[in-house]
């Protein structure tokens, strides 16, 4: 969820504090409804996006044979969500889940063992964010219903399946659609993974070449973010299929299990891409902090072999800039100030020395090794 979309769901939230469970808001900025139906058997496909919702409920009640999968984009008109929630007898509290449109992955079973379904769909976008949507779904005895609050989502690789001629979907009841559009959804958390994967490489890369450290930390900081909310979208999956696996066998036959016992394994693998990714953030964090250190204390080497340097030439600087007087009349001459100070090659035998020095401490810092570059 982007920073917007958050702040119309808890727009949203406010909105509907205080009133009766089961009341039915539109949020903010929703899109107006698209209404699309496959309806299918083992030798009939007929696709359409319908123009009105009477045109579909005509369609759909006019071919009782065949099985029907009911795709409504957008929740924008309050009136359509009602008429619909009334014609295929869906409780109000589970038409509220809908429109809320932010709600965690979940099952419940309500009239005639029907199926009340909820997942979440994830991209990771080009800003850097897992942007997910919500995808509800209602199972009837020859229909699923689907709701969705954007245009688009990553549900087209099922309905190529569909059009297909050898698809066994066209062939099996329609809760087996219900476990494809599960298993689509979360297949695409695959890639979304792989995005991640792809991302983090490149930081480590750039971890040793990115001079503004405080860009690459926010970096790191937001994609150890994005990886955290995705293991939150990918547990109450896992959780929501292996309730499923314990429904009972008039609610979800066995024959329909082994495929949902699949989308399991698929969504433990995402979790453990996941908490893979999680330690490889830490790791990450911990090498640019190291790396950070290791600057500064290149840094630090620098200056303290600067000032040991200079340390022995102040220290000759200031005896010979301390001006005690050679001559005192009418005394004559005090023997024990600097008698350097009158001989006509004093400075340079200073200077000379003061170079000798540094060259002295120079060489001792190479043989020690002190003056290479730590890698």
């Amino acid at each position: 969820m982007s920073d917007r979309e958050a702040i119309l769901q808890a727009r949203h939230q406010t909105e509907t504090l205080g009133k009766r469970p089961g009341a039915l808001v539109i949020r903010e900025g929703a899109l107006q409804p698209r209404l699309f139906m496959i309806s299918y058997d083992a030798n009939t496909l007929i696709e359409k996006e319908y123009a009105t919702y009477d045109e579909l409920w005509d369609s759909f009640q006019g071919r009782p044979d065949l099985r029907h999968w009911v795709d409504v984009r957008g929740y924008g008109n309050l009136e359509l969500m009602e008429r619909i929630m009334r014609d295929f007898g869906l409780h109000p509290l589970q038409m509220e889940d809908v429109l809320g449109d932010y709600q965690r992955a979940k099952v419940d079973v309500f009239d005639d063992n029907r199926l009340f379904m909820v997942s979440r769909m994830t991209d990771f976008t080009s800003s850097l964010e897992i942007d997910d949507d919500q995808l509800s779904l209602f199972t009837g005895p020859n229909y699923v219903l689907s709701f969705q609050d954007d245009y688009e989502d990553c549900l087209d690789s099922l309905r190529n399946r569909l059009r297909s001629n050898f698809s066994q979907m066209k062939r099996k009841p329609s809760l087996y659609l219900a476990y494809a559009l599960t298993d689509v959804v979360i297949d695409h958390y695959f890639p979304t993974m792989a995005a991640i994967g792809d991302y983090l490489e490149g930081l480590e890369e750039r971890i040793f070449s990115e001079r503004r450290e405080r860009r690459m930390l926010n970096r790191i900081l937001r994609i150890k973010k994005d990886i955290v909310r995705f293991r939150r979208l990918v547990y109450p999956e896992r959780d929501k299929i292996s309730e499923i696996l314990r429904m009972p066998d008039e609610v979800m036959p066995e024959d329909i299990k082994v495929f949902f016992k699949d989308a399991y394994d698929h969504a433990m693998q995402a979790l453990d891409l996941a908490e893979s990714y999680r330690e490889n953030i830490t790791s990450l964090t911990e090498l640019f902090l190291s790396d950070q250190s290791n600057r500064m204390n290149e840094v630090m080497k620098v200056l303290t072999i600067i000032s040991a340097i200079f340390i022995p030439l102040s220290f000759v600087a200031g005896v010979y800039g301390m001006n005690f007087q050679r001559e005192a009349p009418p005394a004559g001459a005090n023997p024990l100030n600097m008698p350097e100070l009158y001989q006509p090659w004093g400075y340079p035998a200073v200077l000379s020395l003061m170079a000798l020095m540094v060259i002295g401490q120079l060489f001792y810092f190479w043989r020690k090794g002190w003056m290479t570059k730590q890698r």
